[in-house]
């Protein structure tokens, strides 16, 4: 039976309608790429394919519609045996993952999402990783807004640094054009599955000890200068900044790790943080946060946080999704600070004396820049997949993708994304 090169699940969820759109868009980029899209209804299916095909003018009449569902084991079986690649856009992934995780790798399909749930990620690692290996497949979650630009950043300033990286501290940042920000505050810019992934994250945050012991039962040998968490908040360049809660910090940890057990590399040390306009925006925070944290902790106040998202968001989320227009007009951009010693220096003897900063910018952040990179990384595993490790498993963006052209093609799309180099951090 012949294949199709991807085959998008979940297509009728809001990520995975974008990448539907994504796919739809770009017949031309996408030139003798064979997709097909799965889910539970297929009038449901049939409808998105409709809708995409008005919005985008291409014809979508040929792409098939595939059945499938996460409590039935033998139809994800059967649509992970017509893909190549299988792009999995059903979250919450800590609900929904290890279904589809385990029939692609019993298919013997690589599989990619754009989960940013700690837990659901390193669980699949460990309980996952050696079948991966033995099947020969790529399982790689975090292939969107969470965590391409940093993961990638990160390996795009140590490939460019001209010496030895200790450390990147990361400041991410987001702006609404003016004159559509009220439009961001009553349609809301944040996606109801977003939110229930962070929900369920932090209701579960206590796994995270245990299970990184067991993933990883010796720790990193001490690196020095070590890199300090700064207070919170902090400024940085006019900025408050708090530590960033996604997944980026402990993927760019996993990727280092790994590149060091595998190539010997000595890791790089790297905190992420985010950038808020004014103390009024971070004490706002705060007060959102820690109910949020706390209500996340039981049952009953967990189902508010779930069915009144509005409410506890501060009208951020709503469960139709921020409106085109809105996502549009949003802008992003990741400052890695990198800081280590130019070639030649004494590593062990003195402290790092060169600063070398990397912007990664683009728009449309949590839905259309997170589609284009999901599928960016899904079409690298078929068309490179000489330059990626010889031996699959379950990996992330960066050891899976380091010696692609991903930062390459990721700079090749219609939301504006740029990686950029500066010599100095105190001068930009």
């Amino acid at each position: 039976m012949s294949k199709f090169d991807l085959v998008v699940f979940g297509a009728t969820g809001f990520t995975g309608r974008k990448v539907v759109e994504e796919l739809a868009r770009g017949s031309k980029k996408y030139a003798g790429i064979t997709w097909a899209v799965a889910g539970r209804t297929e009038k449901k299916l049939e409808t998105v394919l409709q809708e995409v095909s008005k919005k985008t003018g291409a014809d979508l009449s040929g792409v098939k519609t595939i059945i499938a569902d996460v409590g039935d084991n033998d139809s994800l079986k059967g649509m992970c045996a017509q893909a190549k690649v299988l792009v999995n856009a059903c979250g919450p992934y800590r609900m929904y993952g290890e279904p589809v995780v385990r029939a692609a790798i019993a298919s013997k399909a690589h599989y990619v999402d754009v989960s940013g749930e700690p837990q659901f990620i390193e669980t699949m690692q460990l309980e996952y990783g050696a079948q991966a290996r033995e099947a020969g497949v790529f399982v790689v979650s975090a292939c969107g807004f969470d965590s391409v630009p940093n993961d990638m950043g990160v390996l795009y300033l140590e490939q460019n640094f001209g010496g030895t990286l200790n450390s990147v501290e990361s400041y991410i940042s987001s702006v609404i054009a003016p004159e559509y920000a009220w439009d961001a505050f009553w349609y809301g810019s944040i996606n109801y599955g977003t939110w229930e992934s962070l929900v369920y994250s932090l209701a579960y945050i206590d796994e995270l000890a245990p299970l990184r012991k067991k993933l990883f039962p010796t720790p990193l040998p001490p690196l020095k200068p070590k890199l300090p968490t700064r207070s919170a908040p902090h400024r940085e360049h006019g900025r408050w900044c708090l530590p960033f809660l996604g997944a980026d910090n402990s993927i760019v940890y996993r990727t280092q790790r790994q590149l060091y057990e595998t190539e010997n590399k000595r890791p790089v040390q790297f905190r992420a943080y985010i950038k808020f306009p004014s103390l009024l925006y971070v004490a706002m925070l705060y007060f959102f946060g820690t109910f949020i944290v706390l209500f996340s902790k039981w049952n009953f106040t967990r189902q508010w946080l779930l069915n009144y998202p509005r409410l506890f968001s501060g009208g951020m989320v709503t469960r139709q999704g921020p409106p085109q227009h809105v996502m549009d007009n949003t802008k992003f951009q990741f400052k890695l600070i990198g800081r280590g010693w130019s070639a030649g220096q004494d590593v062990e003897g003195t402290r790092p004396e060169k600063t070398l900063v990397a912007k990664v910018s683009g728009r449309d952040p949590g839905y259309g820049f997170t589609a284009f990179a999901l599928v960016q990384c899904a079409l690298t595993m078929l068309r490179e997949r000489d330059s990626m490790p010889k031996e699959g498993g379950v990996m992330t963006t960066g050891v899976a993708f380091q010696k692609t052209n991903l930062i390459k093609n990721l700079q090749n799309s219609d939301f504006d994304v740029k990686f950029e180099l500066f010599e100095s951090n105190e001068s930009k």
